[in-house]
């Protein structure tokens, strides 16, 4: 007899096999529910809604230090680079990170998993410490955006809202705010406004230098259980576990195929080559020892930026079962 969950997660290549049915997890009736991750992640966060999410690293961990309404799979659906999410308004004078000190910067969120990433790098490379900003927080296209989890920062991080009836991309076009951290990007960009521009143009060759020095690809997102879910059939996690890297070794294949062209980039074979090069065969991991570096630095953040209650070991995120080696 099987066990009915609801996951929400977005589609990607990674899991489309699970969703698609060409991988089932054992025991377990799946259904696959693809949204767009902001509303995942909103309904989860606030209402818990289904069985299984995809979910911010960062919300995770926040509530993982307090609440612990959830419990995570060694699974990262999400991985990004993310020093080509700092834009700046031209009207600002910006021209260096150092510059970022002092002023004033939109983030959607505070606790947002790229802006944590942001903060951490430019205090780490930059020397811009995450409390020298005041952070303007509102939405990136319509106005109203609040945290989705309650936060209790230290009294030296300034944090504002933004005016009622504003986005943050509109008053970073403006110059009301001198600068974004987003991990979307502002309309304003994308339209080629010239009151705007990335700090760092273009971004790939700082990125690759970033990974060769500190081995860090950054992890976003997490899949997490409903604890009550996992409480109840505690096999649940290596279940879904186990498929989840199924589907990944899928995708792995498929990405391979040079005899028919499977996604719509006509040198993705030059582009898998040259990102082995750099970051190596299984450039994407799940798991936690391919990934303890990265998660250690993120735990490392989290707390320094005052989302955690405490610091966290990697091993504190992540259900017991999924860390055991399979019985073969």
């Amino acid at each position: 007899m099987s066990i009915s969950i609801a996951l929400a997660c977005e589609r990607y290549d990674r899991t489309e096999a699970l969703r698609d049915g060409r991988v089932t997890p054992a025991g377990v009736d799946l259904t696959y529910l693809p949204q767009q991750v902001e509303e995942t992640f909103f309904r989860m966060a606030r209402f818990r809604e289904f069985d299984a999410a995809e979910m911010s690293l960062s919300s995770y961990v926040v509530g993982l230090t307090r609440d612990a309404p959830f419990i995570a799979l060694p699974v990262f659906p999400s991985r990004m680079f993310r020093h080509s999410g700092i834009y700046v308004s031209t009207a600002s004078g910006i021209g260096e990170p150092i510059a970022l000190a002092g002023r004033r910067v939109g983030v959607a969120e505070y606790q947002l998993t790229a802006n944590v990433w942001i903060r951490g790098l430019l205090a780490d490379e930059y020397a811009v410490p995450v409390e020298s900003v005041t952070y303007v927080t509102g939405g990136l296209h319509a106005p109203g955006r609040t945290e989705k989890v309650h936060l209790d920062l230290p009294p030296d991080v300034r944090v504002e809202p933004l005016g009622p009836g504003r986005t943050l991309a509109g008053a970073l076009a403006t110059g009301e705010i001198d600068a974004l951290y987003s991990p979307r990007t502002p309309g304003c960009f994308a339209r080629g406004d010239r009151g705007v521009r990335r700090l760092f143009e273009p971004a790939r060759p700082v990125e690759e230098d970033y990974y060769r020095r500190t081995g860090i690809f950054p992890i976003m997102h997490v899949v997490v259980l409903r604890r009550d879910v996992y409480e109840r059939d505690r096999w649940l996690a290596r279940s879904l576990y186990d498929a989840f890297e199924q589907a990944r070794t899928l995708c792995v294949e498929g990405i391979e195929e040079t005899a028919a062209a499977r996604y719509m980039l006509p040198w993705l074979h030059e582009e898998v080559a040259r990102t082995r090069a750099l970051l190596g065969d299984d450039y994407w991991p799940y798991g936690l020892e391919p990934n303890r570096h990265v998660l250690r630095t993120f735990l490392d953040y989290a707390y320094a930026q005052g989302l955690a209650a405490r610091r966290l070991e990697p091993e504190e995120l992540f259900a017991p079962e999924t860390l055991e080696s399979p019985i073969v």
